[in-house]
This record gives C-alpha cells, sequence and structure tokens, in this order.
C-alpha cells in the first residue's frame, strides 16, 4: 500500500503568515473571531493534495508549497506601475474598481461612472464594523476559500437595486505591482430583482511584479429575474500562482452568462459553485484555457439544480502547448425535476508532452430530467493544417487559424458583443506569443 504522508511544514509557515498580518487585517470581535476560525479550518484541513476527489489533478503542496507574506500596501510608486497596467487592461465604457496588491485604490477606480440605483462599498470599510463577520462567511467548504476568509484585506461590495439596468460593465481589476508576496481580496456583488448588470474580472502584473500569489473570491446573488454576464480573464505573471473561487446563487427567472479564460499565471485554480435555487432560471458557464511552456491552469465547476425547470450549458475548451498541463472538472448535480444540464468539453494537445485531464460527473437525485456529457482530446488536424499551407499560409498561421475555429464554440457563447471581441482580443495575444 503506498502512503501519501501530509507535510505539515506549509501549514506552520502559513500559521506565521496569518500571525505576522493581523496586525494589518480589518476587523476586530467578531469579524476577528472569524477570521480565526477559519484560519483553523484551513490548519484542519491543509493545503488541497490529490487525495481530496475536487482537487484530484492540482496537488497544491507540490505547485504552491507555502503562502507567501501579506504584500505591502501599495505606496505612490506601486500605484503608477498598477495605472500602467489598468491603462492597458481596461475595457472601453467600462466602470473601473480597482485593487492594487489586495487594496482598493480609489484614485484609479470610477466609482462614480458606475450610475444611479447601485452602492459601492468597500470591504475594508465594512469589515471595521465589528457586527459585519458575515462579509467572510460562505456555505461552500474549501480550504483555500476558508484561508483567504482569514487573510482578506479588501475588496468590493456591490449592490444593484432592483429594476437598475446598468449601461456601463463594472471591471474588478486585480494589480500585482511586488514580487513574492500575496494579496487576499474578497468581493460581493447583489443584483436586485429585475436587475442587468455585466461584471468583468482581470488580473493582471504590473511592471516588475513576479512570483506572486493571487488569492480571490467572489460572491454573487443574482435575485429574480435578473440578468448577469460575468467574465474573468486570468492573465498574470508567468510565473504567479492565482487561486480564485465564484460562489453564485441564482433566483427564479434569472438568466446568467459565464465566461472564465485562464491565459497567465504558472499555477492556476479557478472553482465556480452555482446554485440554482429558484425555479425557471438558466445558466451558461463556459470558459477557455490557453496553457503553454510548463503552466499548470484548473478550472472546476460545480453546478446544483436545486430548484425545478432550470437549465445548464457548459462548454469548455483547452489548447495545451509545450509541457502545459490543463485540468477541468465539471459536476452538474440535479436535485429538482425538469431539470437539463449538459456539458461538452474538448482539450486540444499541440505537443507530445502536453496534457489534458477532464472529469465529467453527473449526479441526478430526480427522474424526470434531461442530462449528459462529453468530453474528447486530440491533436490538430494534418489534413487541414496541409490544407492551409498548400494555399500559401505559413505553418504558424495555419495552426492559429485552426485554434481559432477550435475555440469558437465557447468564445461565441459570450453573450455581450463587446466582451466577445475583448476575449478573442485575448486569444490573439496568446496566438502572437506561440514559439
Amino acid at each position: 500500500m503506498n502512503l501519501i504522508l501530509a507535510n505539515t511544514n506549509p501549514d506552520r509557515a502559513a500559521r506565521g503568515v496569518f500571525t505576522a498580518a493581523r496586525g494589518r487585517l480589518p476587523g476586530a470581535g467578531a469579524v476577528a473571531d472569524a477570521r480565526a476560525h477559519a484560519f483553523e479550518a484551513f490548519e484542519r484541513a491543509g493545503l488541497p493534495h490529490p487525495r481530496l476527489e475536487d482537487w484530484k489533478y492540482t496537488d497544491l503542496r507540490a505547485l504552491m508549497p507555502e503562502v507567501l507574506p501579506l504584500a505591502p500596501h501599495p505606496d505612490a510608486a506601486a500605484l503608477v506601475r498598477a495605472e500602467a497596467a489598468v491603462a492597458q487592461t481596461a475595457l472601453e465604457g467600462s466602470a473601473k474598481l480597482v485593487l492594487v496588491d489586495g487594496v482598493f485604490a480609489p484614485d484609479l477606480s470610477d466609482v462614480a461612472a458606475i450610475g444611479k440605483g447601485v452602492n459601492v462599498r468597500t470591504v475594508r470599510e465594512i469589515l471595521e464594523n465589528p457586527a459585519r463577520a458575515d462579509l467572510l462567511i460562505s456555505l461552500t467548504t474549501d480550504a483555500m476559500i476558508s484561508l483567504n476568509a482569514a487573510m482578506v484585506t479588501d475588496g468590493v461590495v456591490v449592490t444593484v437595486d432592483d429594476g437598475i439596468a446598468l449601461i456601463r460593465p463594472i471591471q474588478i481589476i486585480h494589480v500585482a505591482t511586488k514580487p513574492s508576496s500575496s494579496a487576499f481580496t474578497r468581493s460581493h456583488l447583489r443584483l436586485g430583482k429585475g436587475a442587468q448588470a455585466t461584471l468583468v474580472e482581470n488580473f493582471v502584473a504590473a511592471d516588475g511584479a513576479s512570483a506572486y500569489q493571487s488569492h480571490d473570491v467572489v460572491i454573487v446573488w443574482i435575485d429574480e429575474g435578473a440578468n448577469l454576464s460575468h467574465l474573468r480573464v486570468l492573465a498574470d505573471a508567468t510565473d504567479a500562482a492565482n487561486i480564485s473561487s465564484s460562489i453564485i446563487t441564482v433566483g427564479a427567472k434569472a438568466t446568467v452568462n459565464c465566461f472564465n479564460m485562464t491565459c497567465g499565471g504558472a499555477v492556476s485554480r479557478y472553482q465556480g459553485f452555482v446554485t440554482l435555487v429558484g425555479a425557471r432560471s438558466e445558466l451558461s458557464v463556459n470558459g477557455v484555457n490557453l496553457l503553454k511552456d510548463s503552466q499548470h491552469g484548473d478550472t472546476m465547476l460545480l453546478i446544483d439544480h436545486a430548484a425545478p425547470h432550470c437549465t445548464s450549458g457548459e462548454t469548455f475548451r483547452a489548447v495545451v502547448d509545450d509541457r502545459g498541463h490543463s485540468v477541468f472538472q465539471g459536476r452538474i448535480i440535479v436535485n429538482a425535476q425538469k431539470a437539463e444540464g449538459t456539458m461538452t468539453i474538448r482539450s486540444l494537445l499541440l505537443s507530445d508532452a502536453a496534457e489534458a485531464d477532464n472529469k465529467p460527473e453527473l449526479q441526478i437525485f430526480a427522474d424526470d430530467v434531461t442530462c449528459g456529457h462529453a468530453t474528447t482530446s486530440g491533436a490538430l488536424d494534418d489534413s487541414l493544417l496541409f490544407y492551409l499551407r498548400a494555399r500559401g499560409l505559413p505553418e504558424k498561421e495555419a495552426q492559429s487559424l485552426l485554434i481559432r475555429a477550435f475555440l469558437g464554440e465557447a468564445v461565441e457563447k459570450i453573450a455581450d458583443d463587446g466582451l466577445r471581441e475583448f476575449v478573442s482580443a485575448e486569444v490573439a495575444r496568446w496566438l502572437e506569443t506561440r514559439r
């Protein structure tokens, strides 16, 4: 029998990081107690490893063996470098909310541009109230979410009133400026009844940032009849680590369109937990991994049909080059009748050393449902590549054309035209960097 013995050294090191950071973390009383309980939960579990089913292909003990110290509060020089990164990342027409090294940067943000009927506050401001420990609580049990609750320094809390349709996308831009440090952020978004909003999240590195860690959690509540488009683009530094989670609760007759793209970072894990709690809600959740060199990108999606007459669709594509490793784990849980759930996963391997692990799951506890999943992995079609080369296209350009076509089904799922163009530009940039 082969036994895997847990290495407790990383967890002891994390305790030192937590203890050193206590004086910088906002909140006292019940908030401080909630942080302590969250860190104890993390310590009991330790860094996730493959013996946990949801982390079957990602061993953080090996890939990210230690939790780095908190980044210092951004100084004037850091904000100047962050401003340059924001300028390159900002979506035209968006209302920006910028977090620099885990701290809200008001001078780089456009709070007033969001419009009427929207309330924006910082997590730090709210946590200064000892009674607001609720911001640190989530119903999802996960070691990295617990660590986030213990260490979170800031984030934004956005509330959209009933019936408000936002014209501008809300864009949360996470900028890292310091090397060998970590940032812990947590944001909340609530859409009132019949509200409409677009949320864009970006993770980027300013000049000089390297070997850092980004830890983020977003908690979203979508009320009855509301409509949300949610786009995430992870384009961290090539030696960074990013551990992010989304916890989304969807009310009755609501419509949600989510898209996640991972094209940066050395190690990344995005986990989405979506619960359809209201009848006749519709969910489209899709994503793309673009990986090369020795990047490891893990996406885990759990969708719970907790109410009847709900539909969900997942389309995921991975393009993996060099020694990259893509992981997708999708699980659809059906606890209600008249559910419809589909999941399609396809991986394109561009080298012999590339790896893709896809693990679709269905857990059905109802008898009147329509659910299914499919997964495939393969290489570029040599006959199509030859056809394009024979017509004068260079090999790299021909490959890029076929890769774009492969990604098309997932990218076309993005409901908003502007967001689709934004993602297509990111794809083009990634293709240009291929050797």
